[in-house]
């Protein structure tokens, strides 16, 4: 003989229905809005959990081919043969039935009673962003270093005199303070990197110094002399 249900076991069962019923509609507001947020990359899917042949309730941005009533995937069936299943399962790798790369995150939806009944996937197609990776690649990778450093700031006096600041700095000194020898190096730095091609750069050379410019020429090397 079949055993009558109680009324409290029937009005459970009632607001058991009508939470999970009230689950599946917040999902699809959810599934709506991400769609509509993260295409096309992003596929959202949500799931009915309670009906496991007839899985997919909703899908935005479409990306796998799936329909409305296909069953559950691997994932679905594994939280509904465990509860203890974890509750969200972030960027794992995947694929689409034709192949294309796809990272995914599988967030289960449980009820009150700790059951879950819905599950809202999001599966984003990674080969689109592999291909522009590479191609960001190919276009910062250089070649073969170029036969002397080059600076593409603008060359000035005040770039003349930078250079000779720097220089002494990493001395330990200040242009003024150079020993005679570092004097020689650092206008033998600048005369090789075209520092001294520029106008007046003799001048501001000697000014940072401290010298006549006459005494600068003295500092050049045989083959940067007029």
């Amino acid at each position: 003989m079949a055993k009558i249900k109680t009324p409290t076991e029937v009005s459970g069962a009632s607001v058991s229905a009508r939470e999970n019923a009230l689950l599946l509609r917040e999902g699809r507001k959810i599934v709506e809005a991400l769609g509509q947020t993260l295409a096309p990359l992003v596929e959202v899917v949500l799931h009915d959990l309670t009906s496991p042949e007839q899985s997919v309730v909703a899908i935005s941005n479409n990306l796998s081919g799936r329909q409305v009533g296909d069953a559950a995937t691997e994932m679905g069936l594994a939280r509904l043969n465990d509860p203890g299943f974890p509750e969200v399962v972030a960027n794992y790798p995947n694929r689409f039935p034709d192949g294309r790369p796809v990272k995914s995150t599988s967030i289960g939806l449980k009820n009150s009673a700790g059951e879950y009944v819905a599950a809202v996937c999001l599966n984003m197609d990674v080969s689109l962003l592999g291909a522009v990776t590479a191609g960001l690649g190919q276009l910062m990778q250089t070649g073969a270093a170029a036969p002397l450093p080059e600076s593409l700031a603008p060359r000035t006096g005040d770039g003349v005199r930078a250079a000779l600041e720097r220089y002494a700095a990493a001395r330990n000194t200040t242009p003024i303070g150079m020993t005679l020898a570092q004097r020689r190096d650092a206008v033998r730095e600048l005369a090789e990197s075209g520092h001294l091609n520029l106008r007046h750069a003799l001048a501001e050379v000697a000014r940072t110094l401290g010298v006549a410019r006459s005494t600068v020429y003295t500092y050049l090397p045989s083959e940067h002399r007029p």
